[in-house]
């Protein structure tokens, strides 16, 4: 019986852990937002990772790699150099503070990061569940 020692570093588990990061970033970013949603000039910023996340994954699959070996190159290898980056939201309107936080916005934004994250909790979750039922014997 041969022993996969990759079980615990697949591109799944690496893509779970980044979009939680990103996630978890997002929030942060947010409530920075909400926080600041009076402050004279302030300009609401946005976490971008998911274009990159998605370029990542079919980088791999578009240019026909195949990752049998620790060594090769392919979307895993993509996947771990990928990280959320916040960046200043240019296109909402201005106020004439100076201030473009919407509260409203930045409310539903809050509301569908947070149904992401426990998504994304809920899918590592059973995971790690599926891998301990392996590890167990099944």
């Amino acid at each position: 019986m041969s022993i996969n020692t990759n079980l615990f570093t697949d591109t799944s588990l690496t893509v779970l852990k980044k979009a939680l990061d990103a996630s978890t970033m997002r929030n942060e970013t947010i409530s920075n937002n909400i926080a600041n949603v009076n402050t004279k000039d302030y300009k609401a910023k946005r976490v971008v990772f998911e274009d990159e996340l998605k370029k990542a994954l079919s980088s791999g699959s578009e240019k026909g790699l195949a990752t049998t070996h620790k060594g090769h190159i392919g979307a895993s290898n993509e996947v771990n150099r990928i990280q959320p980056q916040i960046v200043e939201d240019a296109a909402s309107t201005v106020k004439s503070d100076g201030n473009n936080v919407d509260i409203d916005v930045e409310m539903v934004e809050l509301a569908k990061n947070q149904l992401i994250y426990n998504t994304l909790v809920q899918q590592t979750s059973k995971k790690y569940s599926n891998l301990g039922y392996v590890i167990n014997g099944g």
